[in-house]
């Protein structure tokens, strides 16, 4: 058997010292704070300014700038063919655990809607063991969902509500549900719906295109995909300006308001920045930089694309239909 020489191996690139995680850090940090307090001010605020809005569009706008420049430097380095196969194993498992992470995301907000609709929302109308303390706080509320009528409003109101007073919520006069739909071809989640999954058809024959080393119909399926990311986003911001000005459905009606906007706006977020990183990856696209052999920006792109449509689904199903 011969040993081995250092020559045999296969020479790992090491990037240099960067701060760019710290930085992006801040950023996030700054965006979840912001968002947070424009959700408080929105439910409790008394038209007072608090600079919430200056304070998320600034977090998000350093974050995204931070991103800009720290995957600008990964990329030249991949086009000088500074990345090893290694180092792009690791590019994978990176991209793995970020999905993952997004899953888990997406996990806690559907494990409160199962919490509010199977035991918390049945205890507040008094049934079972949680249920012992309906009649001193919300005598006379029937749980149902979509949940049409809040437990405050049931005991009239926060004016008469002396324990357990943490505002004033007021129902949605109609829900997003199907079953409140007038007719089927204009239930906007069926045509999100639709839009979605046909993006992940063409993004996947996108996908095809580049493997077999077909730019034009690379560039082209992919084009496609984005052109329905975009749709996809109209057609919600069309259904929550017909929530707040037709149906009464706010973030303040309510646990039902809470757990639609939190579930579906989170989701509309991602769809923007699935959108965004799709489109990035058809101007380097144009610009010449992929090949059938070396395309992983397009490839974990595709990987979270896929991810959002399959987390509308269980949206569509839990949050629009059951």
């Amino acid at each position: 058997m011969s040993n081995p020489t250092s020559t045999e191996y296969e020479k790992y690139y090491v990037p240099e010292q960067s701060k760019m995680a710290v930085l992006a850090t801040i950023g996030l940090m700054l965006s979840i704070f912001g968002a947070a307090s424009v959700m408080n001010d929105k439910t409790f605020g008394d038209g007072i300014t608090s600079g919430s809005w200056s304070t998320l569009i600034f977090g998000l706008f350093w974050f995204m700038a931070v991103l800009f420049v720290w995957f600008r430097t990964a990329i030249r380095e991949n086009i000088a063919g500074m990345n090893s196969a290694q180092l792009k194993k690791s590019y994978v498992m990176g991209m793995f655990w970020f999905i993952f992470s997004e899953v888990m995301f997406f996990f806690a907000f559907f494990g409160a809607l199962f919490y509010v609709r199977t035991l918390a929302g049945p205890w507040l109308a008094g049934e079972g063991e949680g249920g012992r303390m309906n009649g001193l706080l919300w005598e006379g509320f029937q749980y149902a969902w979509p949940m049409m009528e809040t437990p405050q409003e049931a005991v009239g109101g926060a004016a008469v509500q002396p324990l357990a007073n943490n505002g004033s919520f007021t129902s949605a006069g109609t829900s997003m549900a199907f079953s409140e739909v007038s007719a089927w071809y204009k239930w906007l989640p069926l045509w999100n719906t639709i839009i979605l999954l046909t993006s992940s058809f063409t993004v996947h024959m996108a996908h095809m295109g580049i493997l077999a080393g077909n730019k034009r119909k690379f560039n082209a399926w992919l084009g496609i995909t984005v052109g329905l990311a975009i749709i996809f986003l109209f057609v919600q911001y069309y259904e929550y300006y017909e929530a707040y000005a037709h149906f009464g459905l706010t973030l303040n009606s309510g646990i039902y308001g809470s757990t639609f906007f939190m579930l579906t706006g989170f989701h509309g977020f991602h769809v923007l920045m699935g959108a965004t990183m799709l489109a990035i990856q058809l101007i380097r696209s144009l610009r010449g930089h992929f090949t059938a052999d070396d395309h992983f920006g397009f490839e974990a792109s595709s990987w979270y694309w896929h991810f959002v449509d399959v987390v509308w689904v269980f949206l569509f199903l839990f949050v629009y239909i059951l």
